[in-house]
């Protein structure tokens, strides 16, 4: 019989609610026009429609703003302190996806 402790099972957990920014919206991430949908990545709060980049554990997710403290996330008005970097990685995702 396999068991499991506690924190085996809490690791698990909390690996399935990490939260990752939706790759079908890079081409708005890093633009500051306020058109990147929820659930797509941010830089800062302009990128987003809904005015709320949260912080999920370092990368920035556009949000509802009453929803920002959900899944694991840390509130709005999170600044990616590598956003250089997160901006090439979106342009490369789109150059992927060919939209």
């Amino acid at each position: 019989m396999v068991r499991l402790s506690v924190a085996t099972l809490l690791t698990f957990a909390l690996a399935a609610m990490a939260i990752t920014p939706n790759n079908a919206g890079a081409k708005n991430v890093g633009t500051g026009s306020g058109q990147q949908f929820i659930t797509g990545g941010c830089v800062n709060n302009a990128d987003c429609g809904s005015g709320c980049c949260a912080d999920a554990s370092g990368v920035g997710v556009c949000s509802a703003e009453a929803a920002q403290f959900q899944a694991g996330k840390n509130g709005c008005n999170f600044v990616d302190p590598n956003s250089a970097a997160t901006i090439a990685a979106a342009k490369a995702q789109v150059e992927k996806q060919g939209f």
